[in-house]
């Protein structure tokens, strides 16, 4: 564009050379034949959902046919990660393709019945905060996703596409909400990082109901409601292309199911697993993904749509079990941000491949794009790499890419002190800014990550730590700050 940058509400005035960019990729298969139209898009985003919950991905006690029948007609992939153990964060980078660190929305945000009250300003703080029991002041995290980023929606909308949002959103309040963000749909999506209910008429005292969902039918289950508007946007829009941002709710607290579905997994031998409500809430994801998949093969657009299934941060504990993989949400190891991912996208990655590449949320962003014949923004740094050639090539094709980094830095519970990490091909390495600073991990021989090698391993610990402090300045990553009014706990001192 003879340096003319691209911007969020001018963005793709260039568009018009999509088509024109999208026949010079040198794509086979539906991609590089495909005349008519773009390929649709369903990107279905699961809260809390863990990495060995489903069944392709281990699980003996969940039941999740439709799902592991999605896996078996594409692609799923083993290393794939959210950006953040947290869900706002991750919620942030599959919009925009950029890491959490670079958009200041390093934790979930806080709802405004939980606090999260909006400043007069309509500015995001940047003070230090904590209080007198804590060794560290942290970054204040962001209370929206600033509108000055540009979404997946945006950069679709100016290719032609239409766009919906179903479910959760919590990247801000109302001037914040999915119609302010690109999306011409939102149903459902609030500040709320948790439903009220999960049954009709999803109130809550002290909550409220979900302010851009309507009742319906009392005792209805919000996931099949989810599941229903899904539907009827893909009835009302099969003519254009279209964007379906599914964002089920599920699998989040409070762990509320069907009661007949219920009872079913509580007359099942437990594994690992054994929640009989949470398995109960993963079945119903399963009869939507279902039903979205049996709407596509009606309306005779399966052929032509991609879909992409992940969650946005580990599985909860106790509520789930992630064996093989230690811990869970919120934490840094590979239980809080690893995430099952699968994409179908027929005529472009083939059925029953499997991929063992090392992925993140940002890179959905340009994947989609690339896939639209949308030019990626100029003005801005996308962090994510466009996986489009990785997965037609069956997951033979590397990512020019070896290096993912996280950056939580903040206090969470009793336990999870700030930390930052860095995956270098196999290495793992985290660092924390209050107690033991460095553990090492080799994925591919300690995938439970047991074996701390920092000691013993010191150069490939610096190693690390010198590319992760490039990052974090390079991202102009927020860091802790000592508290200089930090009372110790009696008996320990400074």
């Amino acid at each position: 564009m003879s340096g003319q940058n691209l911007t969020r509400r001018g963005l793709l005035q260039a568009v018009g050379a999509g088509a024109a960019l999208l026949a010079t990729r040198p794509w086979a298969g539906a991609l590089a034949t495909e005349p008519k139209r773009k390929p649709n898009i369903v990107f279905i985003l699961v809260d809390d959902l863990g990495w060995a919950d489903l069944g392709c991905y281990g699980s003996r006690y969940h039941e999740t046919p439709n799902l592991d029948k999605l896996a078996s007609q594409g692609m799923r992939f083993t290393n794939a990660y959210a950006a953040c153990a947290v869900c706002s964060p991750t919620r942030a980078a599959v919009m925009t393709g950029r890491y959490p660190a670079r958009l200041g929305v390093t934790d979930w945000i806080r709802s405004r019945f939980q606090g999260g009250k909006i400043p007069e300003d309509k500015k995001n703080p940047t003070k230090h905060v904590g209080d007198k029991k804590q060794k560290l002041l942290c970054p204040p995290n962001a209370l929206w996703l600033e509108s000055q980023e540009i979404t997946i929606a945006e950069a679709l909308q100016q290719a032609g596409y239409v766009s919906c949002h179903i479910g959760k959103w919590h990247l801000g309040t109302d001037d914040w909400y999915p119609e302010k963000q690109g999306f011409e749909y939102n149903i459902g999506g609030c500040d709320f990082g948790q439903p009220p209910t999960y049954f009709d008429p999803y109130f809550r005292k002290g909550q409220g109901d979900i302010p851009t969902l309507a009742a319906r039918r009392p005792g209805e289950y919000l996931t099949d409601r989810e599941a229903d508007e899904a539907v009827r946007f893909l009835r009302e829009h099969k003519d254009r292309p279209f964007f379906l941002h599914l964002a089920h709710y599920a699998v989040h607290t409070p762990i509320e199911a069907k009661a007949e579905v219920t009872k079913k997994y509580e007359a099942k031998p437990p594994t690992q697993q054994k929640n009989a409500r949470y398995a109960a809430m993963i079945e119903s994801v399963d009869d939507a993904v279902g039903r979205i998949c049996a709407v596509l093969d009606e309306l005779g657009l399966a052929d032509n749509t991609a879909i992409f299934f992940t969650s946005d941060n580990g599985g909860l504990l106790p509520v789930t079990n992630n064996t093989p993989l230690r811990s869970g949400k919120g934490y840094p190891y590979e239980g809080g941000i690893r995430a099952p991912l699968i994409v179908r996208w027929p005529g472009v990655v083939p059925a029953g491949s499997t991929s063992d590449e090392p992925v993140t949320s940002v890179d959905y962003f340009p994947t989609l794009c690339e896939a639209a014949g949308v030019p990626l923004p100029a003005d801005r740094e996308i962090d994510g790499v466009s996986l489009v050639g990785h997965l037609q090539s069956a997951g033979r094709q590397p990512l020019d890419r070896d290096v993912l980094f996280w950056h939580f830095p903040h206090y969470r519970g009793a336990d999870v002190v700030p930390y930052s990490i860095i995956r270098a091909g196999d290495w793992k390495l985290i660092k924390r800014y209050e107690g033991k600073t460095f553990e090492l991990f080799d994925l591919k021989n300690d995938l439970g990550e047991r074996n701390d090698l920092a000691d013993a391993r010191p150069e490939k610990t610096q190693e690390l730590d010198a590319k992760l402090r490039e990052w974090l300045t390079r991202t102009h990553a927020k860091l802790p700050i000592p508290n200089p009014d930090y009372e110790p706990p009696a008996g320990r001192t400074r």
